[in-house]
């Protein structure tokens, strides 16, 4: 059994339109987001044993400041083939995961990242910035992926898990 962890990059800002997309920094908002799922994600012992991601700096920040806020040990590593890319190419990549990693995390970006969880689960599922996707795969190696071979756990969207904390707190 494998699981695939898809992160979709935190909110970036649009503040300097001069700067190249992959230069876009996270604006405050997902700042905020992506430290609260660094947190979320170790307190549910969702702990990745690898990090591949994007080059884009909004990217690289995501999984940076979830990597120090949820203490996760994995390393990162940037991936240039991540940015832009289409459900196949992602396909692609996971099939190459050394198979010594049963739990990877991917962050990256829309609409590569709905349409792989399409091409895996057979569902579909909207990503808005900072969600997750967490899905059981049920294979022993990371080359023998293929369409529908994957579950959905769950999926957790920062904005409706904070608004869920939020209550729970009120009650």
């Amino acid at each position: 059994m494998k699981t695939l962890l898809l992160l979709r990059h935190a909110k970036s800002s649009w503040d300097d339109v001069d700067l190249a997309d992959l230069d876009r920094p996270l604006n405050a908002h997902g700042l905020a987001a992506a430290a609260y799922m660094g947190e979320l994600i170790s307190s549910q012992g969702l702990l990745p044993e690898m990090i591949v991601c994007s080059p884009a700096r909004r990217a690289l920040q995501t999984g940076e400041i979830l990597k120090e806020s949820g203490k996760l040990d994995a390393p990162i590593r940037p991936l240039q083939r991540i940015y832009e890319a289409s459900p196949h190419t992602l396909y692609q990549v996971a099939a190459e995961f050394d198979d010594k990693f049963s739990s990877v995390m991917m962050i990256g970006h829309n609409p590569g990242f709905e349409g792989f969880i399409g091409f895996l689960t057979g569902t579909i599922e909207p990503m808005p910035t900072a969600a997750l996707a967490v899905i059981d795969l049920d294979l022993d190696r990371w080359p023998d992926l293929k369409s529908c071979a994957g579950r959905i756990v769950e999926v957790i969207r920062p904005k409706e898990a904070m608004l869920r904390n939020a209550e729970a707190r009120t009650k």
